[in-house]
């Protein structure tokens, strides 16, 4: 990879809101998550990703999430159990027509239930869209 798409990587880890020093939290991690975002979150915030078995809180947490995965809300309602107050879900899903896709709706529908609200949706890689999830308590403190 070169060193203009390797900062581009990084750039968008940045622009999703991962600084240095945060502990980020990787949930459903398998073989098909997209490894370079993952080393832009690591390059992005100087450490590396901590598992689910992680037993403290975390910053944020990256939610890779395939539509044979159980519940969604189910799984931001745990997502949000290992963050910091304040802190933000990533929540990464296969993009159209992509195995596992889970439908715009569904993610919007989870999200509230959850009480989470969406603050911006990416493209997340070549096989992967994410949607930044914020608590409330986190949207009212950046107004």
């Amino acid at each position: 990879m070169s060193a203009t798409a390797d900062h581009a990587e990084t750039n968008l880890a940045v622009r999703l809101g991962f600084q240095p020093d945060m502990v980020v939290q990787e949930i459903g991690y398998d073989d098909d998550v997209d490894q370079e975002l993952r080393e832009a979150i690591e390059q992005a915030t100087g450490t590396e990703l901590v598992d689910e078995e992680y037993d403290d809180v975390a910053d944020a947490v990256v939610l890779w999430f395939r539509e044979d995965d159980g519940d969604l809300t189910d799984a931001l309602v745990d997502a949000i159990a290992y963050m910091e107050e304040g802190g933000s879900i990533l929540l990464l899903t296969p993009k159209t027509g992509r195995d596992g896709y889970v439908e715009p709706s569904e993610i919007g529908e989870a999200s509230t239930t959850a009480g989470l609200s969406q603050t911006k949706s990416i493209n997340a890689g070549k096989d992967w869209n994410g949607s930044r999830l914020i608590t409330p308590k986190a949207a009212a403190k950046k107004r």
